[in-house]
């Protein structure tokens, strides 16, 4: 499949399924001092997602120009350095504010991946967040801490054996992999909406090298050919500015699937620059320059 055609995909599937398809947002961002420019496909729905703006469309997707050169979600330092990171790279999304929540955003996952891409289900290995393993961070100094809205065992967030069960409706247990909070729970930033969050991670390796090493051990671990391609967050909590959580006036799914890697996975490639989303544009500079790329 073309770039083109993994979009449209895309667009057409959850068009299928009730979202209603809006444009992609500027990239640079005017009406919200916290971020300078867009970083992720939610932002242009932060204020419906805080309950200040109303719900217009209660399913809604997207393809999202995102920019990450600043803030929380910085990918600048790993660019150059690998094959699958962008400052400037397409996020495909579908959310959800206080319509569906975990179980469908998972089985829509599960369904657009295999049924409709037919990508090969042993190499796919999902992420949950593994719940704290030590309390957040001290409030600033003279502020007391708020337990408004925590939930688990005294300040602590428990595992998301929710997404768990529903992960096992696809995957054996042992694909099914728990995740520190840095990987497995999301937050745009020090403060803002936020939670746990469940990856899918794709195996583009060769046959003969997944025979000597199990996938297993390399998600999360750098390997340029195991790499997350797809980010569900079920986005429960708002985090205030003393490090507390209060509960969203809506759940909300908020996903992001990096438009580059996917077309790496559908195209057969080792590296996001060998799919057609790059390769036209290095065509016309080796035209300009005289040079080969793979030179």
């Amino acid at each position: 499949m073309t770039s083109q055609e993994i979009r449209n995909a895309f667009l057409d599937f959850f068009e299928r399924k009730g979202h209603k398809i809006v444009p992609s947002a500027p990239m640079v961002i005017k009406d919200d001092p916290t971020l300078m420019f867009t970083n992720a496909g939610m932002n242009q729905f932060k204020n419906i997602i805080l309950g200040n703006d109303p719900i217009k469309y209660p399913r809604v997707a997207d393809s999202q120009k995102c920019l990450r050169v600043s803030g929380k979600h910085n990918d600048l330092e790993e660019v150059g350095h690998d094959t699958y990171h962008h400052t400037m790279f397409e996020m495909l999304g579908n959310w959800s504010f206080g319509d569906y929540f975990k179980k469908e955003a998972i089985e829509y996952a599960w369904e657009f991946l295999t049924g409709v891409l037919k990508l090969d289900k042993n190499r796919l290995y999902v992420t949950v967040f593994e719940g704290e393993k030590e309390a957040p961070l001290n409030p600033p100094r003279g502020e007391t801490p708020s337990t408004e809205g925590r939930v688990g065992e005294g300040l602590l967030l428990p595992r998301d054996n929710e997404a768990a069960g529903y992960w096992e409706q696809f995957l054996p247990k042992e694909r099914i992999i728990d995740g520190n909070k840095k990987d497995n729970f999301w937050e745009m930033g020090d403060t803002g909406p936020c939670g746990p969050c469940s990856e899918i991670h794709v195996d583009l390796r060769p046959d003969s090298e997944r025979e000597k090493t199990d996938g297993l051990a390399l998600v999360n671990a750098g390997h340029p050919q195991v790499v997350e391609i797809w980010n569900l967050v079920f986005m429960q909590y708002n985090r205030k500015a003393d490090g507390s959580l209060e509960p969203l006036p809506n759940k909300v799914i908020d996903t992001g699937m990096g438009f580059e890697r996917l077309c790496m996975a559908m195209q057969g490639k080792i590296s996001n620059y060998d799919t057609d989303v790059f390769t036209p544009i290095i065509a016309e500079i080796e035209k300009i320059t005289g040079y080969q790329y793979t030179a």
